[in-house]
């Protein structure tokens, strides 16, 4: 009898030093890119054209990217309008329709 209980224990011990074992040789999370530095962030209120309410302009001047959102009353949340890029726009000829 006490023989079936420390081969019990001793298969649940192998069993959570081989889970603490996948989980700290798992791969790190890629979401985040490190690369990416801190934005230097500012908030603009504005019209856009075909919506009643008005948009918040997000734009981040380190990584040269705007957001454009705006509350949904019936969500109450944030909805996203846009995103651009800035430095890959700067890279387009100028004009429109190009």
């Amino acid at each position: 009898m006490r023989r079936s209980r420390y081969t019990g224990l001793i298969a649940l011990n192998a069993a959570l030093v081989g889970a603490l074992a996948f989980i700290s040789l798992a791969p790190g999370a890629s979401a985040q890119d490190a690369r990416r530095p801190r934005g230097e962030y500012t908030m603009v209120a504005g019209q856009v054209q075909g919506i009643s309410e008005s948009a918040i302009y997000v734009v981040d001047a380190t990584n040269q990217e705007i957001l454009a959102m705006r509350w949904d009353r019936s969500r109450k949340a944030l909805s996203g309008i846009g995103y651009r890029n800035m430095s890959v726009d700067s890279g387009r000829p100028e004009g429109r329709g190009r």
